[in-house]
């Protein structure tokens, strides 16, 4: 494992057993995540990023998930045959997850300061009055209003914004190295998108922490990552810094991608460009381009699986003849 790297993700399989057999929801995965940077993830629904991230924390859906194969290294240590006592160490403690539905990650029959005190009682082995302390400064750190008052309230009587932050509050509560954010922003207005999304490049950068970003948001990619993975049908088809992928987009799924992004450019009222067709199922997951496949395209080289190469430093690509711009 390179020193520079928190977290390294090597050709990572995980699949879930279904009645139509045993399906591949996420393929050959590979990235790294730098100490201290801010790695986003991207992609529309159904490519496989949540499942990608659950799998780093091992949160699949139990019987039916599995990883099959592949190494998850998080500071040297392999995650994927670490034992389940140690993996609850590392949940919350050494890795926070934002989950990616606030209005549900909340347990709605507890107080806000009962949640996030557990998180110090488990992993801190804090007495309840210090546990108590320590939420509500965790709650006044991410500048919630009269943090006393909240710390007795339930979720429901907080906005959609408050409880994202106390979701973030949970999962920052034991200052981890890494933060999985799992589309921190859905359902939130664009002006409290704003301010979750600086909230957490603050404490980012306060605690030296490094971040996985998941959204379907090129904008928010653009603005707070240093480093993206676009993935498409469970696999990687391209990964550069932020600046190298959105200067020299060279997979034609990454380019159509950024042309549906609205610009000052762009004529008010007209049609944004859309991507034909919709993601495959599971079940119906071709073995060579996934892209081509979506496309309609039968050609020879659209039937082998696209190797996956450096072509440029940092820049990693799905080669098909077809896809690449090469």
């Amino acid at each position: 494992m390179s020193v520079a790297n928190l977290l390294e993700v090597d050709r990572l399989i995980t699949s879930f057993d279904t009645e139509r057999g045993i399906l591949r929801a996420v393929d050959q995965v590979s990235f790294n995540v730098p100490i201290g940077k801010t790695v986003g993830i991207v992609g529309e629904s159904g490519c496989g990023k949540s499942v990608t991230a659950m799998s780093i924390v091992r949160l699949l859906p139990q019987p039916t998930g599995k990883i099959l194969g592949g190494e998850i290294r998080f500071k040297g240590e392999d995650l994927i045959h670490a034992s389940d006592k140690r993996m609850q160490r590392i949940r919350g403690g050494e890795i926070g997850v934002i989950f990616q539905e606030p209005m549900s990650a909340l347990n709605p029959v507890h107080r806000i300061g009962r949640q996030v005190a557990e998180v110090f009682r488990i992993h801190k082995k804090m007495s309840k009055k210090d546990a108590w302390d320590a939420s509500t400064e965790m709650l006044g750190l991410l500048r919630i209003p009269a943090p006393e008052k909240r710390m007795m309230d339930y979720p429901q009587h907080l906005s959609g914004g408050m409880r994202q932050r106390v979701v973030i509050a949970l999962a920052l509560a034991c200052r981890p190295d890494l933060v999985i954010a799992d589309e921190p922003t859905t359902a939130l207005d664009v002006t409290v998108q704003a301010q979750i999304l600086d909230l957490l490049g603050s404490l980012q950068s306060e605690m030296g922490m490094s971040l996985i970003l998941i959204t379907h948001d090129l904008g928010v990619i653009a603005e707070t990552c240093d480093e993206v993975v676009v993935m498409y049908a469970g696999r990687v088809v391209e990964s550069a810094p932020v600046d190298e992928l959105f200067g020299n987009p060279l997979h034609a799924y990454t380019q159509a991608l950024l042309r549906s992004i609205p610009t000052l450019e762009t004529v008010p009222k007209s049609v944004l460009p859309t991507i034909p067709g919709t993601v495959a199922g599971l079940a119906e997951y071709s073995h060579g381009c996934r892209f081509c496949q979506r496309l309609g395209r039968n050609s020879p080289a659209t039937r082998e699986r696209p190797k996956f190469k450096e072509v440029e430093p940092g820049h990693w690509l799905e080669i098909c003849k077809e896809c690449s711009n090469l």
